[in-house]
């Protein structure tokens, strides 16, 4: 019985890959600073999975906490989400950015070089390809210089993880997401956005629920079907899945190089339009929308060529983008008093 840490475990992508190691048999254990996440989440894990996972409430920027923690524990793979995330934040709060996502991912790696603890998978972006010059994007697309501060710290961290493998026994996977969206099946865990959502799905559900009175879309302009941003819309299920064959292919020696980068998403682009009405559709909704002008570190088009993670990972999504808002829905449906 394998045992996991997974850093962030009680966010939106952490809890989902928390459920689906549970179903395939690991021990977890879940270090969260509850920043951006509420320890209710655990609760929704225990009912999906009927077991509860050992959690500690850490914030990783605090050296000696992860030094004492890695002391206490016999970890046998890191699966690495705590990080901020939120692109246009980045923008307004670059420091935060910087020392969040980069200082923590030091201290982790030094604690597990120390613990000989040599499987890390790495929670990466597509934003590290910034606006790519062709679609769909595959892994060997040059890395442009990012478009954000968030989209950086997702480079260097690439590139801290490269080095370390190069100089140390780890063996490490970086995961490219592209946009995670929807919620578990059950509607038990879900995007818990505190204050006012950054992504565009909880934007739309809470629309549509009424909390918001309508939703603005960032540009119409750009050089689209129809004038609105595309992207890669993914179910955060499909993508948790990934993280346990990436797992895998470490624990049993399967990974190629020391470091390997795979891209997650569907394959397949969607505007902000496309979503919108897909949403009305799978819902049998209507929502208020108006358009506003573009966001700084936003760009053009970007959506997944997957090839390598279907063959290499023997993975591929499974669920459609109206699977994914219809389970975004149902999990609002339920936060709503």
């Amino acid at each position: 019985m394998k045992k996991i840490l997974v850093t962030g475990g009680l966010g939106f992508i952490g809890s989902h890959t928390v459920v689906e190691l549970q179903n395939k048999g690991f021990n977890v254990v879940i270090i969260d600073d509850l920043s951006n996440s509420d320890i209710s989440v655990l609760n929704g894990i225990t009912k999906i999975t009927g077991k509860k996972p050992e959690f500690h409430q850490i914030d990783l920027k605090n050296k000696d906490a992860v030094q004492s923690f890695f002391k206490d524990q016999k970890i046998d793979g890191v699966i690495h989400f705590a990080a901020s995330k939120a692109v246009g934040e980045s923008v307004k709060q670059p420091l935060k950015y910087y020392e969040n996502n980069i200082v923590t991912l030091i201290y982790l790696l030094q604690e597990m070089e120390k613990n000989k603890v040599t499987n890390f998978i790495f929670s990466s972006s597509c934003t590290v390809y910034g606006q790519a010059e062709e679609l769909p994007i595959t892994e060997n697309a040059p890395i442009q210089p990012a478009e954000s501060p968030y989209g950086n710290t997702k480079q260097i961290g690439e590139e801290i993880i490269t080095d370390q493998t190069k100089v140390s026994n780890l063996n490490a996977i970086a995961l490219r997401y592209f946009n995670p969206i929807g919620a578990h099946p059950t509607a038990l865990i879900g995007e818990l956005p505190l204050g006012v959502p950054q992504n565009l799905i909880p934007f739309v559900t809470q629309t549509a629920a009424g909390i918001r009175k309508e939703l603005t879309v960032f540009g119409n302009d750009y050089n689209t079907h129809d004038g609105t941003a595309v992207r890669d819309y993914i179910h955060v299920v499909d993508l948790a899945k990934a993280h346990i064959v990436a797992m895998e292919r470490l624990l049993f020696h399967k990974n190629k190089n020391n470091i390997e980068f795979f891209n997650i998403g569907t394959g397949k682009g969607s505007s902000v339009l496309d979503v919108i009405h897909a949403f009305e559709k799978a819902n049998n909704l209507k929502l208020n929308y108006k358009f506003d002008k573009r966001r700084t570190g936003d760009i053009t088009a970007a959506y997944a060529d997957t090839t390598l993670a279907n063959n290499e990972l023997n993975w591929k999504s499974e669920f459609t983008l109206e699977d994914a808002l219809k389970d975004a829905w149902k999990w609002q449906q339920k936060q709503t008093p």
